[in-house]
């Protein structure tokens, strides 16, 4: 049974590889920071882990790609994106009027992590406007402090399974302000895995570090890949962290690395003095509305 590692039980990261994997058998290792799912594969506790690394309205997860980059060592095996759906999560008692009634102005405190609260802004501003806002290490570490403290007026931010997993209400359900907010997951490890669903397509992500930051330098790399009609899905500089000034380019490409040009297409750019790492050839998959979601109470 493979061992995948991935943030905190009952966050978007653990909605999204059920959802990936259906019903493969596997033991999810739940790890409270991301460096610790990172080094869970590194250090041979996980076969797997699961990275979320872009996200429609915040864009790429820098910190996430640096760790890629940077401190592991650790192929792109699968891609998928899975939507980011915040509900307002709460003990309803502590929220009702004297008629029964929902009264949202009875709220002290909104609790979630800090990416998540700004992508519910429009929400908290029309409902909730009174309320406090707090971060949280996840949605799932405060969707937990919201059961653990009963009577206080706090709610949170999180999914449907974290309401779930600690018996709280969906006191407002897919409160964030963007309908596609989706949010793009690698799995990484260092051996292929076998998925039961057919991929809608293959990725190949690279690095590209030219020798010096030299007119044209961009250009002439894009040029390898146009003139092959290889289609780019992503470019993206980033620091090289050595040098003021310099950086690579982290580029996908919408091959497999068994297509027959890509192989001369990186030799070409290596001939113009770039260095060429490959972080991974893989399937992608993209969503499809779930047809099970867990079943939750919501008022």
């Amino acid at each position: 049974m493979k061992r995948i590692a991935l943030l905190p039980e009952g966050t978007v990261s653990h909605e999204a590889i059920k959802y990936l994997l259906g019903d493969t058998p596997c033991e999810l290792l739940f790890y409270k920071h991301i460096a610790d799912v990172f080094q869970a594969v590194d250090k041979g506790k996980a076969d797997y882990s699961v990275i979320p690394i872009e996200n429609t309205i915040d864009g790429s997860v820098s910190l996430h790609m640096d760790w890629l980059v940077h401190e592991v060592d650790i192929q792109m095996q699968a891609e998928w994106v899975y939507p980011s759906i915040q509900n307002l999560i709460g003990h309803r008692s502590e929220f009702t009027n004297d008629r029964g009634d929902l009264d949202l102005s009875k709220i002290v405190k909104i609790m979630s992590h800090p990416v998540a609260l700004p992508q519910c802004k429009k929400f908290i501003q029309a409902s909730a406007p009174q309320a406090d806002l707090e971060s949280a290490g996840s949605t799932a570490e405060a969707v937990e402090m919201v059961r653990h403290n009963p009577g206080k007026g706090w709610t949170a931010l999180g999914t449907k399974l974290a309401a779930v997993k600690h018996g709280l209400d969906i006191l407002a359900s897919k409160v964030t302000d963007h309908d596609n907010n989706f949010t793009r997951f690698v799995l990484i490890g260092h051996q292929p895995i076998s998925l039961p669903r057919n991929p809608d397509g293959q990725r190949t992500s690279i690095l590209v570090t030219p020798p010096q930051d030299f007119p044209g330098a961009l250009h002439q790399v894009l040029s390898t890949f146009a003139w092959r009609r290889l289609n780019l899905s992503r470019i993206e500089s980033r620091p090289t962290k050595k040098q003021l000034g310099n950086y690579y380019f982290y580029i996908e490409i919408l091959e497999s690395l068994h297509s027959i040009l890509l192989p001369t297409a990186f030799a070409e750019i290596e001939a113009l003095g770039c260095q060429v790492r490959i972080l991974g050839s893989y399937p992608s998959y993209k969503y499809v509305e779930a047809t099970i979601e867990p079943v939750v109470k919501e008022q």
